[in-house]
């Protein structure tokens, strides 16, 4: 009569082989991190330089909502033919300010305007903090 030992189930894992093997990479991943190289963007050249062909246009938008381009009032309407003609004659960027008390709303009410025309460069004039 043979006696067969019943093997127990183990209700416990060993992980200290799975933390060795993480601590290894760990420090593979550490030392080897620096080494490479980080990837470098090759910007495209373009044939010439980007130069502004003269001071933008500015248009200014004050607290009632009166907008007025290059010191001249002017109603939405004639703002935009304005700004047509004078981009027609040389491309230029257009900048909007405004009073910091003027309602946000106005602002971009004007900027909409401008890119609904197509006006590719508008930007917010700012005067910087000294």
């Amino acid at each position: 009569m043979s006696r067969t030992r019943k093997r127990r189930m183990m209700n416990q894992i060993n992980v200290v082989p799975y933390i060795d093997v993480t601590l290894v990479l760990l420090v593979i991943f550490m030392v080897t991190a620096p080494m490479t190289n980080p990837g470098v963007v090759d910007l495209p050249k373009v044939g010439q330089a980007l130069k502004q062909t003269g001071a933008p246009i500015v248009v200014t938008v004050h607290r009632d909502g009166a907008t007025e381009v290059d010191g001249k009032k002017m109603e939405r309407d004639q703002l935009l033919f304005s700004i047509k003609e004078q981009l027609k004659k040389t491309p230029r960027a257009v900048v909007v300010g405004a009073d910091e008390k003027t309602p946000y709303g106005k602002v971009i009410e004007v900027m909409d305007l401008l890119k609904q025309a197509k006006v590719d460069k508008v930007g917010l004039l700012f005067k910087p903090a000294t």
